[in-house]
């Protein structure tokens, strides 16, 4: 099972998404932006580094949202999601995303999402 962290980054009431790069595996589907936990890194540090790295943004990991597991033909996943802040919507680096959006999160139903990222989408609609 690969640990993956993923971050609900929020600036000015809108929430940042990124779509996979039409080459990668689940290529053309939205998620929150993340990556994989690395040996002896918390999932916090792992956010950070991994959203400075494809996106060469800082942000402050806040607090832990939820957990979603999914089986893809590739393997499973387990998805640990937690809120985040960023200071700026300014991005203009991407490395392993075709595109990222800021909006509102009314508008995250009108996205095609990843499948480990849907329970989040649905916790996070049940809270609005």
């Amino acid at each position: 099972m690969k640990i993956v962290a993923a971050g609900i980054i929020c600036n000015n009431g809108k929430i940042l998404i990124a779509q996979r790069r039409k080459d990668k595996s689940l290529g053309g589907k939205w998620e929150f932006p993340g990556g994989k936990q690395e040996e002896g890194e918390s999932l916090e540090d792992c956010l950070k580094r991994e959203i400075q790295e494809e996106l060469h943004l800082d942000i402050d990991v806040k607090n832990f949202f939820m957990k979603s597991e999914y089986t893809y033909d590739f393997g499973t996943i387990c998805l640990n999601a937690f809120f985040a802040e960023s200071h700026t919507q300014n991005i203009d680096y991407m490395d392993s995303h075709e595109m990222i959006r800021w909006i509102l999160p009314s508008e995250l139903k009108n996205y095609d999402f990843a499948p480990a990222d849907k329970p989040i989408i649905a916790k996070l609609q049940q809270q609005d």
